[in-house]
């Protein structure tokens, strides 16, 4: 099992230090040039896509920086003690990032798209490499909580199985939403529809 561990470490931490954006960037390039999009239409996807991933961290890195201190003066004129704070998303998955655990994750979760594409089980491939900390987190506790590897990847896998199918069941209501042609690519794997992030073709 760490011999599995130590190849996703090999194969994808070089491009999980890149950063989401410039990952993203390369990854819908790629697949756009698989499917024969011109070079100059596909790279600027790809950027496009970057430049919105870079963004929106952007906005919530001001969002955060200029409610601190409306919050410190909340704090300092009710006397209300907030020791609780809701850090958002992004520390979590700089967390789960920390960990070999979750490229071992991701190298299982991408064999497992490719069985399914293979077999006609989905129409969906997950692009969104970045965002296999939501089922990482997942085992991961599961392995904190006294779980051994293999049910935290059994955990995993039924985890993603299920977003996968959850994104070809979405797919009408989605282009739906964005008023999108049954051309469209985009689809969710989000259980909860509330990030439109993930592509699948």
């Amino acid at each position: 099992m760490n011999t599995i561990i130590d190849l996703a470490n090999t194969i994808f931490k070089p491009l999980i230090d890149l950063g989401a954006a410039p990952l993203m960037t390369i990854v819908l390039t790629l697949i756009a040039l698989c499917f024969k999009v011109k070079p100059t239409r596909a790279l600027e996807g790809g950027l496009k896509l970057g430049i919105a991933l870079t963004g929106i961290s952007a906005i919530i890195g001001i969002l955060t920086t200029a409610f601190s201190d409306a919050m410190a003066s909340f704090v300092e004129r009710t006397g209300i003690s907030l020791n609780i704070t809701d850090v958002g998303w992004a520390p979590l998955a700089t967390i789960t990032w920390g960990s070999p655990y979750t490229l071992y994750f991701l190298l299982i979760m991408v064999i497992v798209n490719v069985i399914m594409l293979i077999l006609n089980k989905t129409n969906t491939l997950d692009v969104d490499i970045f965002d296999i900390w939501h089922l990482s987190i997942v085992g991961l506790f599961a392995i904190f909580c006294g779980a051994n590897l293999i049910i935290a990847t059994i955990l995993v896998i039924f985890i993603g199985v299920l977003k996968i199918i959850n994104s070809d069941l979405m797919k009408p209501t989605f282009n739906d939403l964005l008023n999108a042609p049954d051309t469209n690519p985009m689809t969710t794997t989000h259980m909860n529809y509330d990030e439109p992030n993930h592509y699948g073709f």
